[in-house]
């Protein structure tokens, strides 16, 4: 019987070789101490059944291990290396037998075969960690109610959105409709008092101060054109945050959403703060002639003491605030969009 060679493919990684013979009758797989492989199989082809063999001595040496596995038409050899790192080629002699062509179904170059190994390795890694992180028995529950506060939170800011602007521009009831300021202080009191409660996702002092201690308890400040502005503002930047923290409990992105959800504050949040800061300015007066909120003195000190210094105070840390947001909210955007640039690439 004549003895021919059979069609071998090969690929590797800096670990492995992969071999693929198109032969799976009667297979013989032997690898000899000499890193020499040697493959004998019956098989059939134009020149009717014939034996077929071939051997190769590799480049470096391999473990004694062999995982093959046979189909109807082929098999599917795994060796590993000994020392994990790139062959610049397969055997030990530098002339390629005539039998032997690369594997394009596996092919990598080096850089590619280096990333896809350290991809390995960070889901191993990333397995492991999360392996001995305990896992959340309310962890289901907690996302759900983030889900439904978020989705309150976004209906809510939606509604005022809506309905200061359709009153300005449809209806035209213009700035100073006291009856609406109202209205809207008593929907956005529980919008903003719900943060308190989850104080975990933001803090809100600021804003309470503006809502209930300008806004809710001085009437005079509720006929002024910087409530509607401040509404206004506030609306426009939380109607974009929420639903993308909704989304976020749910695993999904909108590209749009993020995108304007980390753009639109860049102009909104410091003009929110500086119509925030108009108001205030406009209500130092009225609590120094109502003496609303002061402090009583004893007599040789004065009478009391004006709850407008405590609001100037307030202006100072209001902008300090400003400055360190600004600078921590423009830094998370760019490490986003950095991230996601290194994904594309």
């Amino acid at each position: 019987m004549q003895i021919l060679t059979p069609h071998v493919y090969w690929a590797q990684r800096h670990g492995e070789i992969y071999l693929r013979v198109e032969l799976s009758d009667n297979v013989d797989i032997c690898l000899q101490e000499d890193n020499t492989l040697q493959f004998r199989a019956q098989g059939h082809g134009a020149k009717g059944d014939n034996q077929y063999e071939f051997s190769l001595e590799f480049l470096e040496p391999v473990k004694p291990e062999i995982r093959q596995k046979s189909t109807q038409r082929q098999v599917d050899i795994r060796i590993k290396k000994r020392e994990v790192r790139w062959w610049e080629r397969l055997t030990l002699q530098e002339r390629k037998p005539l039998f032997l062509a690369p594997d394009f179904d596996r092919w990598l170059d080096e850089s590619d075969a280096e990333m896809e190994l350290q991809a390995k390795e960070e889901k191993i890694n990333r397995i492991s960690v999360e392996s001995r992180v305990r896992k959340d028995p309310y962890l289901g529950l907690k996302k759900g109610y983030l889900f439904m506060y978020n989705l309150v939170q976004f209906l809510g800011f939606s509604w005022i959105f809506v309905n200061m602007t359709v009153r300005l521009f449809i209806l035209g009831q213009g700035l100073f409709s006291k009856i609406f300021i109202l209205n809207t202080v008593v929907c956005e009191g529980p919008l903003a008092l719900m943060p308190i409660l989850n104080s975990a996702l933001e803090s809100v002092a600021g804003r309470n101060v503006i809502l209930f201690v300008i806004f809710g308890s001085l009437e005079d400040m509720q006929n002024k054109a910087v409530v509607f502005f401040v509404f206004y503002l506030w609306s426009s930047i939380e109607i974009f945050r929420y639903p993308f923290y909704m989304l976020a409990c749910i695993g999904t992105e909108w590209k749009l959403l993020t995108w304007l959800r980390y753009s639109l504050w860049i102009p909104l949040y410091p003009l929110g703060v500086v119509a925030e800061a108009v108001a205030v300015i406009q209500s130092l007066p009225i609590f120094d002639e109502t003496r609303l909120f002061s402090i009583p003195l004893p007599s040789v000190l004065g009478h009391s003491l004006s709850f407008s210094y405590t609001l100037q105070l307030f202006l100072v840390l209001m902008f300090l605030g400003l400055f360190i947001n600004f600078q921590h909210l423009y830094k998370q955007r760019q490490r986003r969009y950095r991230s996601r640039k290194r994904k594309v690439h």
